[in-house]
């Protein structure tokens, strides 16, 4: 798990959010930004370092960076600042391990995790911001992905948007705006998070301990906390690129032990690559040379659809070995091994 806070050397929790977070600190003076970037690379992170530098007390109120020394942010480092409510969808919390007061232990929990912001937990987000800052820097509220804001929490969220209480602020982190209703988007003064650098990307991963970084760089489209969690969860690079003709071959073997959305998303992106293949260019995921050709559109298209529809319904109790042998069986038939 990634550290979202600014460390006590005053580094940001990632390379590449040094310079955007400084930039933000210095320009944007608005009560409701709306931080946007693509998925794994880190807005979460920038979102909480710019709550810590907006409540650190180690300097004199000016717009910089956290120190990472003082009390406030140190409060933030161990997730217990007073003055700062992260507030996530409640699978989000528990993968994060940064629970809301009331949350119960998952052993606890009888229905699966949700994954929206709720309108009773808006409203009682609604409810913190009116009490009094505790430490004196003002309050931050951190709603992260604000795409799980449902319609009805949304619409509790508009006033406070637009009115906070005084000192203030909330930040609401992204992938895509469109997926926020108008009125939102309106209210937020917008910041967008580029992507690191390849090499800025590649260098973090080998510092990770992460081997042929590039090849999950690859495998996560780009996006370095993504292929993180590939490594974090037993997917080596020589495993990734061995999966093609794994595959061809029939062997489900090959994705044993894959959760049902992991492998679906790993078979969807065998299946993109393949098409382009077949159609004279270049694999996007998989290693050049790795990934046979399609036997014909028709077969690839059939598994695309295939691939499509288990996506759509991934939280489903699928048999998830029998379900993974059935789509592997349709992409062997679907690809043809290179001679």
């Amino acid at each position: 798990m990634v550290n979202l806070a600014i460390d006590d050397q005053g580094r940001p929790p990632l390379p590449w959010l040094e310079q955007p977070l400084a930039e933000t600190l210095a320009r944007q003076r608005g009560h409701a930004l709306l931080l946007h970037g693509a998925a794994g690379i880190g807005t979460l992170a920038f979102g909480v370092a710019l709550a810590q530098s907006w409540l650190c007390e180690g300097h004199d109120g000016a717009p910089r960076p956290a120190c990472g020394r003082c009390q406030s942010c140190h409060l933030v480092q161990t997730r217990l600042h007073p003055d700062l409510l992260l507030l996530m969808p409640e699978a989000a919390r528990q993968a994060h391990a940064w629970p809301l007061a009331g949350d119960k232990p998952e052993d606890e929990g009888k229905k699966k995790p949700s994954r929206q912001i709720r309108i009773d937990e808006i409203r009682q987000a609604i409810d913190w911001v009116a009490r009094t800052s505790s430490r004196g820097r003002g309050k931050v509220v951190v709603l992260h992905p604000a795409e799980a804001i449902n319609l009805q929490a949304a619409n509790a969220l508009l006033k406070t948007l637009e009115e906070p209480p005084p000192g203030t602020r909330l930040l609401l982190a992204a992938g895509d705006p469109q997926h926020l209703l108008p009125t939102v988007r309106s209210r937020c003064h917008r910041v967008a998070l580029a992507a690191p650098t390849l090499e800025d990307a590649r260098d973090w991963l080998a510092g990770q301990g992460v081997a042929e970084p590039e090849v999950l760089l690859a495998a996560a489209a780009g996006r370095p906390l993504d292929a993180l969690a590939l490594a974090a969860d037993g997917v080596a690079a020589s495993a990734w690129r061995a999966l093609p003709a794994a595959v061809a071959r029939g062997q489900a073997q090959a994705l044993a032990g894959w959760s049902v959305p992991r492998a679906v998303d790993a078979l969807q992106k065998l299946c993109h690559d393949a098409t382009a293949v077949s159609a004279g260019g270049a694999p996007r995921y998989f290693p050049a040379g790795s990934v046979p050709r399609g036997r014909s559109a028709q077969a690839l298209l059939g598994w695309h659809e295939a691939l499509q529809r288990i996506a759509r319904h991934d939280e489903h109790p699928w048999h998830e070995a029998l379900l993974i042998e059935a789509l592997v069986a349709q992409g062997s038939g679907a690809l043809t091994l290179r001679p």
